[in-house]
């Protein structure tokens, strides 16, 4: 029998001790040869506060743990009696693997994330700003245009009386 990828559901907030569970259990019962990983999937995010940037993880599944197992009955026993663990995602009582698209999307989209954190400041046109960091620290300013996939903005600031577009990172800047 070959190993699949499952999701199995769990209580929200949980997720990284039914991990830590699994894998002890996994452990101590012998069964690594049919079980080869389990999996939280985390994005990372980047978040400005107080003017500075701060990278965190953040869950992106919540209430969900994926595994990498060869789903026979002692398997799916130990995980259903797993603390934590309120059962597969599947249809009936048989639980319904992740096609091979679908968990290579997941892994990928969850390495990507790693390289380039997701910020999660939103600005949008017309949003009034002030600038916290740079040359131009103490300007207020309005958002002309917002990059977010860059993690830039076009802002337009007052520079002796004249309206000059300046551009600036995400984290120089906040809401004002």
């Amino acid at each position: 029998m070959e190993k699949k990828w499952y999701v199995i559901h769990t209580q929200s907030g949980r997720e990284g001790k039914v991990k830590s569970n699994l894998e002890r259990r996994i452990e101590a019962l012998d069964m690594k040869q049919y079980v080869s990983k389990v999996h939280v999937p985390e994005e990372e995010i980047a978040e400005i506060r107080g003017g500075k940037k701060k990278v965190r993880s953040r869950i992106s599944f919540p209430g969900y743990v994926l595994i990498e197992a060869e789903l026979v009955d002692q398997v799916q026993e130990l995980i259903r009696t797993t603390r934590g663990v309120t059962g597969f995602v599947g249809a009936g009582r048989k639980p319904v693997p992740l096609a091979k698209i679908e968990i290579e999307n997941i892994l990928r989209s969850g390495e990507e994330q790693k390289a380039k954190p997701k910020l999660e400041a939103e600005f949008s046109r017309g949003d009034t700003i002030r600038i916290v960091e740079g040359p131009f620290a103490n300007f207020n300013g309005t958002v002309e245009e917002a990059y977010p996939d860059k993690g830039k903005l076009k802002v337009m600031i007052s520079i002796f009386g004249r309206s000059t577009p300046v551009e600036l990172e995400c984290w120089q800047v906040e809401k004002s």
